[in-house]
């Protein structure tokens, strides 16, 4: 064996791989464009964490807090008309004037209250209409339209499946001593947020032409946006005097 050359090889390897040595590959750290690449990169998943939060409070958590909301008022609503008292419940009381049912729509009641601004729907309730087109009251015994809004998505979307409203379904409107028992008979699925005219007394675009006593549901439409209005119109069929038991109309039951 020759041992001189065993050692030469060994130093010349060692002098090749030598930290320091001209020959020696260098190592290079990320690039800038790497480096730029990751931090957006962390930057997406962070605002993508964020988007998502803010989606789980608008589309759940303002549902949770407003149905809270409307069945504290519901109960108060429904402390004042147990109370023995004959005279008619305050219809323009803060909390609420009555309930809203829509089996087609929901198997809760919805409570109504005066007024359409996002303070009062956010609430989780539907509210009638005082602007731009005055709605008309049904226990006012007059003609009109009782037109009435409510959220699609959020805040308690009480509107959230008003799609599902068909011609021929029943909306009633209970108050402490009635039942005012409608009939869908039209939807117009999308129109402009801008047409008040389908809050008017007489709901032409609705095919109706001469007064009655209509009611009109609107919500926005697409879901989970406000780009335009969803609408469905009913009309008065007849009145129950509300019993002791507060018996359910037929439609409800």
């Amino acid at each position: 064996m020759n041992v001189a050359a065993t050692t030469d090889d060994t130093e010349h390897a060692e002098r090749t791989h030598a930290p320091g040595s001209a020959s020696a590959p260098r190592r290079r750290g990320p690039g800038r464009i790497a480096m730029a690449v990751s931090v957006f990169g962390e930057l997406l998943i962070t605002a993508g964490l964020v988007l998502g939060l803010f989606v789980v409070y608008s589309l759940w958590w303002t549902n949770v807090v407003a149905d809270r909301e409307a069945g504290k008022q519901a109960d108060k609503v429904r402390d004042t008309w147990a109370q023995d008292d004959s005279r008619p419940a305050t219809f323009d009381s803060k909390n609420g004037i009555g309930f809203l049912h829509v089996p087609a729509m929901s198997k809760g009641e919805i409570l109504v209250e005066k007024g359409t601004s996002s303070k009062i729907l956010n609430d989780g309730v539907a509210g009638y209409y005082t602007d731009p087109v005055k709605s008309a009251l049904p226990t006012s015994g007059k003609n009109g339209n009782f037109s009435l809004a409510a959220h699609r998505d959020g805040h308690g979307a009480k509107f959230h499946k008003i799609d599902k409203i068909e011609k021929g379904d029943p909306i009633v409107f209970e108050t402490k001593d009635k039942w005012y028992v409608y009939k869908v008979y039209a939807v117009l699925p999308e129109t402009s947020k801008y047409n008040v005219k389908v809050l008017g007394p007489v709901p032409k675009e609705s095919g109706k032409n001469k007064a009655g006593k209509y009611i009109t549901l609107t919500t926005c439409t697409p879901v989970y946006t406000s780009r335009y209005r969803y609408v469905v119109w009913g009309e008065l069929e007849r009145v129950e005097k509300v019993d002791g038991e507060r018996t359910l109309p037929e439609e409800l039951r």
